[in-house]
């Protein structure tokens, strides 16, 4: 989902209403994830808003809030994608950092925005689907985590899962500090900087299982659609050629074998995954990153009665757990949570394990 949920600052953030003091909050953001040549881009947008333009008159009429919607983030991924597809290449020396002064940037911005400007209005009509593998390395460290707790044969599944890049985690190979597990010869290898003095989450043991991993999401992105994965390609600021490896790396593994995701809104999916018979010896658990914040809150708290109703009526042989790696709205940090049921004393207690870069690079293990 979008990149503006992280940094430092309160809810106010979100809620800016002036568009140039929004790009620029953008733009710094973008600067401080170490992506300066993506910040540009962004800080361009307060002259292309000047324009005369139709994306101009898009911003400008713009009836959301400008950073709780991504919006610079939406026409960005569209100027990224005019590289990517070949259809323009004027920014390349942009992206590559070759050209930095920001007044030519600017000029240079404004004239791609014209030459392409009814091509790049649809990009406006959703939010940024940022399905960041890097986030599997939080969701991975909560099961191994959780695992020491509950029977560690899962049946998982996942809410909001865009493209399914993190439905894939089962396939991946991941070092967690002094931690691995999956596959070795996995083409994504998920080595994120361990930080913190807790040392690394738990070692799996010789049953540590995912046995299966079912996913939803309300506009899921079919990665075998090489159009379809190029939009997502072009959403990853091109600062950052790790993330545009991975998300390579993660087509090449659903051609190969496609996630279990479906199309689905998010509560009659946990329903539905909820209602399927549990095996006994089998923990059944949900998990999410960066997707809770874009619901209701009515959905929201419709699926966590369902979630509670149900953890009411687990056993130690039936299991259930909750991961998610989600922003705090008041901190915009993002923090690995699990919570679990098994009809203990301590049922439904929300443990927060990790603190995480919104994309993966570290993770600050807490442990327990």
């Amino acid at each position: 989902m979008s990149e503006t949920g992280s940094g430092s600052g309160n809810e106010a953030v979100m809620e800016i209403d002036d568009f140039a003091v929004a790009v620029e909050w953008q733009a710094e953001h973008a600067e401080a994830a170490h992506a300066p040549c993506t910040a540009r881009i962004i800080r361009a947008l307060t002259h292309v808003i000047e324009s005369d333009t139709a994306c101009a008159r898009r911003m400008a009429s713009w009836q959301g809030l400008t950073l709780k919607d991504a919006m610079p983030l939406r026409i960005a991924g569209g100027l990224h994608h005019l590289l990517l597809s070949g259809a323009d290449d004027r920014l390349a020396r942009v992206y590559s950092g070759q050209i930095t002064d920001q007044g030519q940037i600017n000029r240079l911005v404004c004239k791609v925005v014209e030459t392409h400007d009814h091509s790049l209005l649809p990009w406006f009509d959703g939010p940024p689907q940022t399905n960041e593998a890097g986030r599997s390395a939080s969701i991975m460290a909560g099961l191994l985590w959780l695992a020491k707790r509950v029977s560690p044969c899962f049946e998982l599944f996942e809410l909001g899962a865009s493209a399914g890049v993190n439905t894939m985690l089962d396939r991946y190979h991941f070092r967690l500090g002094e931690t691995k597990v999956g596959f070795s010869s996995s083409p994504l290898q998920i080595e994120p900087e361990w930080r913190g003095s807790k040392g690394s989450p738990p070692a799996p043991s010789g049953d540590f299982l995912i046995q299966s991993v079912h996913a939803c999401d309300v506009q899921p992105i079919d990665l075998s659609d090489p159009q379809a994965a190029l939009k997502l390609k072009s959403y990853v600021w091109p600062d950052a050629p790790g993330r545009l490896a991975r998300i390579d790396a993660a087509v090449q593994l659903a051609n190969e074998d496609p996630p279990l995701l479906v199309q689905m809104d998010a509560l009659e999916f946990v329903e539905q995954r909820l209602a399927v018979e549990q095996e006994p010896g089998i923990t059944k658990a949900m998990f999410h990153s960066i997707m809770w914040q874009y619901m209701p809150v009515s959905t929201q708290d419709a699926i966590t009665e369902r979630f509670e109703t149900a953890g009411a009526q687990a056993t130690p042989e039936t299991p259930l757990g909750w991961v998610v790696l989600e922003t705090d709205p008041k901190t915009f940090r993002h923090e690995l949570k699990v919570r679990f049921w098994n009809g203990g004393a301590s049922d439904g207690e929300s443990h927060t394990l990790a603190f995480a870069h919104p994309h993966g690079a570290w993770v600050e293990w807490l442990g327990l």
